[in-house]
């Protein structure tokens, strides 16, 4: 099967990472389907799409990203505009599967796949609601150390006993989840000691562990303080641009109400995406090269 792959890649190296878009795309379908109902307490499964004006949605109707486009944002049946989000979802779930089949493994790439739908969810979930259920918190955080055992590829840990592998990489995941949501939850208490209000939701905390198990406790930490980062960067200038819209229109500005609207979760997610597909070895280094300090320092002592 590899070999295949190997041949493939060599003579028509865009066919795999077109194809894995598309087989995003269409995961990208189905998670909007999870974005929607799920909050609402909704089966995935049944009943099958359908219209805002409850027509069924026709197959050939529901083509990821090109249906939006052919139909110009229009339902086919009643002509009503809906969402940009659809193809977005679309297309960010496609464009990050073919990321992961470039830059991974097929192994790694496939869970990394997976770990990028649990993300996504998580992330539109966390923007439209303010929650982020435990089905992608707790279930991504059980998920990843399953998968850590069966597939030791996950942590790159290579072992010539295959049970040793496992066992590494399955207690590496572990680490993982109690050092990020350990690290987030005492954040938390103390950003609440000092601020007198929550600093993070309780969900942040269990999502920190899930990105933790896929990522090991280096990918836990990066997601945590790179979050902040990437929040930093993207939060700033928007919370700048509302303070002026609101000024203009003549609108209180409620500081305090308006920055506690924003989810911190997809701003983890984003860390978590990032360090998955590149930044790990970066990480793992900056990391290794710190414990190579403190260790020479106690030694020095």
């Amino acid at each position: 099967m590899i070999e295949a792959l190997e041949l493939i890649q060599s003579n028509l190296p865009w066919l795999l990472p077109f194809l894995a878009f598309v087989f995003g795309a269409i995961v990208g379908s189905f998670l909007n389907v999870c974005i929607y109902r799920i909050p609402a307490g909704h089966s995935v499964v049944m009943p099958g799409s359908t219209c805002a004006c409850g027509q069924r949605i026709a197959f050939y109707h529901n083509i990821p990203v090109l249906s939006w486009i052919l139909l110009r944002g229009r339902a086919a049946c009643c002509e009503v505009s809906f969402s940009f989000r659809y193809p977005l979802v679309e297309c960010l779930t496609g464009l990050l599967f073919a990321v992961c089949w470039i830059q991974l493994a097929p192994v790694p790439a496939l869970l990394g796949m997976f770990f990028v739908s649990i993300l996504i969810c998580a992330t539109f979930i966390d923007l439209d609601h303010m929650i982020i259920p435990d089905r992608f918190s707790i279930g991504g955080m059980v998920a990843g150390v399953l998968l850590a055992v069966a597939f030791p590829s996950l942590h790159a840990v290579e072992a010539t006993v295959p049970v040793l592998a496992r066992l590494e990489s399955g207690l590496t995941a572990i680490t993982g989840v109690l050092v990020g949501s350990g690290l987030v939850y005492w954040i938390s208490v103390l950003g609440e000691v000092v601020f007198r209000k929550p600093a993070m939701g309780e969900g942040d905390v269990k999502f920190v562990g899930c990105i933790g198990a896929f990522c090991g406790w280096q990918g836990a930490v990066f997601s945590m303080f790179g979050g902040a980062l990437i929040g930093t960067l993207f939060l700033l200038p928007w919370l700048a641009i509302e303070r002026l819209r609101r000024h203009f229109a003549d609108d209180s500005v409620d500081d305090d109400g308006f920055a506690g609207q924003v989810p911190f979760g997809p701003m983890l997610a984003a860390a978590g995406v990032l360090y998955y597909l590149g930044c790990s070895q970066f990480v793992d280094a900056y990391f290794s090269g710190v414990a190579d300090l403190l260790a020479g320092a106690l030694q020095d002592y």
